[in-house]
């Protein structure tokens, strides 16, 4: 009932991002009421959602015409996320346009960074999941252009990533998505399972143990609605998660432990 409200409310006063700041605070007071619970601030955790959103379309338009050509792929990742989200038609054209915005050889991402990191920046969590998720969608063309990596160390960059901390977690996702459909115990899958939890082989078992609870705790659905990223993108966050113990369980198995 008060995502319906908020989204009519904001939409009529301040129009498209009015009407999706008003969907996200609508839909955190119903969860709140059906939780009977209280503590987070609706408004800001809003906000945070619909300036998360609004930089991952401008970004990902940024990022599909890095390598000079939006792909089909490319394309059909953002339908299956628009999808995901449930927009309704005038808020998927609205995406669409800062898509669209963001693909034009002209758009400067250091402004959408900066605005992000206004709102957003206190949360390291979401900067991560922010840095995440594009790098999924420049892999949704089953290619990773060295332009693509460029432009996304440029935004780790904005985002307080210097290029050290930037390529472990470009490695531990890269590897991530290995087991995305599970991995053959061979020496070179469990070469990228320990790369996918950011250890090494010379790691001790406590320290693989830390790294992984770590993992998983940033990926933990109820800590990430509660940061900002909207409900429908715990669903990436959730296959990370999966990605995560595979990787997990065949050093374990390795390891005997």
């Amino acid at each position: 009932m008060f995502k319906l409200i908020g989204a009519i409310a904001g939409y009529l006063l301040f129009g498209f991002w009015g009407g999706l700041l008003g969907f996200f605070a609508g839909s955190f007071f119903d969860r709140m009421r059906a939780l009977g619970s209280g503590g987070m601030n609706p408004l800001q955790n809003a906000m945070r959602q619909a300036v998360f959103l609004e930089t991952v379309f401008l970004s990902m338009g940024k990022l599909a015409k890095a390598d000079g050509q939006v792909s089909q792929s490319e394309i059909e990742h953002v339908e299956q996320f628009m999808q995901k989200l449930g927009m309704t038609a005038e808020h998927r054209s609205q995406a669409i346009a800062l898509f669209k915005r963001g693909a034009d050889p002209a758009f400067d991402i250091g402004p959408t960074c900066q605005r992000f990191m206004s709102v957003c920046g206190h949360t390291k969590d979401l900067k991560q999941m922010l840095l995440v998720y594009l790098i999924v969608m420049a892999l949704a063309d089953g290619q990773f252009h060295p332009a693509e990596e460029v432009l996304l160390a440029e935004i780790a960059g904005h985002l307080g990533y210097d290029q050290a901390a930037f390529r472990q977690l470009l490695d531990m996702v890269l590897n991530q998505a290995h087991f995305g459909g599970g991995q053959a115990d061979t020496v070179a899958a469990l070469d990228d399972a320990y790369k996918a939890l950011g250890v090494t082989k010379d790691s001790t078992d406590a320290e693989i143990k830390r790294a992984y609870r770590k993992l998983m705790s940033q990926y933990h659905p109820d800590k990430l609605m509660g940061q900002g990223v909207p409900e429908d993108m715990i669903a990436m966050a959730t296959e990370q998660a999966k990605e995560i113990q595979l990787a997990h369980d065949l050093i374990k198995k390795s390891r005997n432990i």
